[in-house]
């Protein structure tokens, strides 16, 4: 499979967390949704607290590090599948980048109005 999310050292590695976390809110509350829900979303999916998460955001934690010092990433993550900016999520090659897409599909389901006991995976 030849595909640049496959791509060890991708330039996303590199980017803080903190760059792209607006992001994630901005297109949560686009839709209504709110920046709690996202960072339910990010402790969930990778067992920081609320202050962890606010620490790894303020020290500008890369994405590769954000995910490597993620606590507890969650079991249940292996059941996100779908598609995401064009790549299907479960069949994303290399583990890191697999990761990153998990959270970005999620943050898009919030932002399509999914319940979140769905987004979740039933575990709210």
């Amino acid at each position: 499979m030849t595909n640049k999310d496959a791509t060890p050292g991708h330039r996303v590695y590199r980017m803080s967390f903190a760059s792209v976390y607006p992001h994630y809110v901005a297109k949560a509350e686009k839709k209504g949704r709110s920046k709690a829900e996202v960072d339910q979303i990010i402790r969930w999916l990778t067992g920081y607290d609320q202050a962890g998460l606010e620490a790894e955001i303020a020290a500008k934690t890369d994405f590769e590090t954000f995910v490597a010092l993620a606590p507890a990433l969650n079991p249940a993550r292996e059941s996100i599948t779908g598609v995401i900016c064009g790549i299907r999520v479960e069949e994303v090659a290399e583990p890191l980048m697999r990761e990153i897409r998990y959270l970005d599909k999620l943050i898009d389901e919030l932002a399509r109005g999914k319940a979140m006991e769905k987004i979740l995976r039933g575990s709210v």
